[in-house]
């Protein structure tokens, strides 16, 4: 894949607000690297985005940097919303929250084929008043 042909797949993914799976490959896989949860399949993918940006938290993600390569391409920003539901054991708090977060993807054949998520649990942790 060219720069330009991972940029304009990226581009595509995010300006769907990550609700487009016709971007993503059958057999994509997300992974959250703290945990080594993962995500597999387009519709495993958006059933966890989902839940984190809707059903747990009432939230969007602002983007800082945007990096494309031939078959990579890399976000970071901040994860940004209101707790309105359970997130690991923690009941809604209905506090607001801005997290770190940065993703790195691969690319083949123009589709997402692997997602890394990178994303800061102790930030998130202490601004829900649960960090012992």
């Amino acid at each position: 894949m060219s720069v330009d042909s991972t940029k304009e797949t990226m581009l595509r993914y995010f300006n769907s607000e990550h609700d487009d799976v016709s971007m993503m490959a059958n057999d994509v896989v997300f992974t959250i690297m703290a945990t080594g949860q993962e995500h597999q399949s387009p519709q495993g993918v958006m059933g966890m985005l989902n839940y984190f940006y809707h059903v747990a938290f009432d939230a969007s993600a602002e983007t800082r940097t945007l990096l494309f390569g031939e078959n990579n391409a890399m976000v970071e920003g901040e994860f940004v919303g209101k707790h309105i539901g359970e997130f690991a054991g923690i009941p809604a708090t209905g506090k607001n929250v801005r997290v770190p977060i940065c993703v790195v993807y691969d690319l083949e054949n123009a589709q997402i084929k692997r997602g890394r998520v990178y994303f800061e649990m102790p930030a998130l942790l202490a601004q829900l008043g649960v960090m012992p």
